[in-house]
């Protein structure tokens, strides 16, 4: 049986909820794959105050075969004395470990895939990096290929540039990173869905500029558009962002826009939390809870685990 590596991520956060109120409600099949890479103490401790009964064990490795219901813990060593008040200092080192942890166990042949709890991006410590970047990092790829692709069953989203300020964003676009980033969309859909993805893609400017010759559109977009059109990568664009998402996205498989925001908030406008983060172009398949941390949430016993079951349903349906 092939495994599930689940990272528990940020300990100052709703993690520990969801992933509670997930393993109420999956089959006890997709149990047994699951290995939670975290620290054993701070899940009893977490369960606890949230007055969640739930039967935990430690394991060593993959190897360690368990068939009850129980959840399998590979033990991080994190130091605490309030379990939901972990120290930033603390916090940092126990997520950094445990994505090194759970890159590691996912490049083993016999996992599915690995899913990751939401993680404040502060704890990794690196100027516009995400778990995106940091997993990229050490998977070495430097041609900034790998993609972010908000999913949806109806529908994707993707963003060129990831977590940078809106003041930099223009002279951090390069078409080759247009053109590295569209390439592993339109292969990396085609590894895991079986289909040649219908792609649009949208300009920087309100109007595309109106196409001005100096204009991102002008030099940029629709360069990088023709080059992979003669591939043969089903693409259109430069498109208009400010009415694409009124109704024409439904044309598409994927839409790509140049900055985060710009795909990111009209497509949780529209499926609010009902998709999942996936990171294409690493070594093995990594997906996340489309949310953040959400620390306003501990203890109110209201953080929705779909995105997290969605996010296990995928990865068994999906993984290799």
């Amino acid at each position: 049986m092939k495994k599930i590596i689940l990272i528990g991520g940020d300990p100052n956060s709703i993690n520990s909820e969801i992933i509670l109120k997930s393993w109420r409600k999956i089959s006890n099949t997709l149990k047994k794959k699951i290995y939670l890479v975290s620290n054993y103490n701070l899940i009893k401790d977490q369960s606890k105050k949230l007055k969640f009964s739930i039967k935990v064990c430690k394991v060593k490795s993959l190897k360690s075969e368990n068939n009850s219901d129980s959840l399998k813990i590979i033990d991080i060593n994190l130091k605490y004395s309030r379990p939901f008040n972990v120290p930033i200092k603390e916090a940092s080192k126990f997520v950094k470990k445990s994505l090194i942890i759970g890159h590691n166990l996912a490049l083993n042949k016999n996992v599915l895939g690995l899913i990751n709890c939401p993680i404040d991006k502060t704890l990794l410590r690196r100027n516009n990096m995400g778990v995106t970047e940091f997993l990229a990092s050490k998977c070495n790829i430097k041609n900034n290929s790998e993609v972010m692709l908000i999913w949806n069953k109806k529908f994707s989203v993707s963003p060129i540039t990831t977590h940078i300020d809106l003041k930099n964003i223009s002279k951090n676009l390069k078409s080759k990173i247009i053109l590295n980033k569209i390439n592993t969309i339109n292969d990396s859909f085609k590894i895991i869905f079986k289909k040649r993805p219908k792609i649009g893609i949208l300009g920087l400017n309100p109007h595309n500029a109106e196409m001005k010759k100096n204009s991102e559109e002008k030099k940029l977009i629709v360069p990088s558009i023709v080059k992979l059109k003669k591939k043969g990568i089903k693409l259109k664009g430069p498109l208009v962002s400010d009415t694409l998402f009124i109704n024409d996205f439904k044309n598409y498989d994927v839409i790509v826009g140049m900055y985060h925001d710009q795909v990111l908030t009209p497509f949780k406008t529209i499926f609010k939390f009902d998709a999942i983060n996936i990171t294409l172009g690493l070594k093995y398949l990594r997906v996340s809870p489309d949310h953040g941390v959400a620390k306003k949430l501990i203890f109110k016993n209201k953080a929705n685990p779909k995105s997290l079951i969605e996010c296990i349903n995928f990865i068994n349906k999906f993984g290799k």
